[in-house]
């Protein structure tokens, strides 16, 4: 039996670079319903590494919900030619978070990483926002 696919939505967002960051993730199955939407604030960061952060919680999502076959939607150039092996990892602090992606992917029957405008992406750009919003309370926001 073939596994369905879903569809994830990622974003981080830095005011300031670094400066106050958060995550925003949307997972979606294959015929576009929302299964889980999620936000947190990180503290500081880089919006590079807000972007990673946003990919490596969405991964663990999908586990969780224990899905297998994931598209992931990133409007970070930098984030997707990264993964995608198009652009090496040369920052230090980038280079962990790459490393827990390959970890994570080897969990997925597959799991492909495209890029999508800012447009496309305005649900989890939107998530990321209210998390340092609402940056008093760091845990973890998960509605869905």
């Amino acid at each position: 039996m073939e596994e369905k696919k879903c569809f994830i939505y990622i974003d981080g967002a830095a005011r300031g670079n670094p400066g106050e960051a958060g995550i925003g993730i949307s997972i979606k199955n294959g015929q576009g319903k929302p299964l889980r939407q999620l936000y947190k604030y990180i503290g500081q960061a880089t919006n590079n590494a807000a972007e990673y952060t946003a990919l490596i919680y969405a991964l663990q999502e999908a586990f969780i919900l224990g899905l297998k076959n994931a598209v992931v939607h990133s409007d970070s150039e930098l984030l997707v030619k990264q993964l995608n092996g198009e652009y090496r990892v040369k920052n230090a602090n980038l280079k962990s978070y790459f490393e827990q992606f390959l970890h994570l992917k080897r969990g997925f029957s597959s799991l492909e990483i495209r890029q999508i405008s800012r447009e496309q992406n305005k649900e989890s750009d939107k998530l990321a926002n209210q998390a340092i919003d609402a940056r008093i309370d760091s845990s973890l926001k998960i509605r869905g």
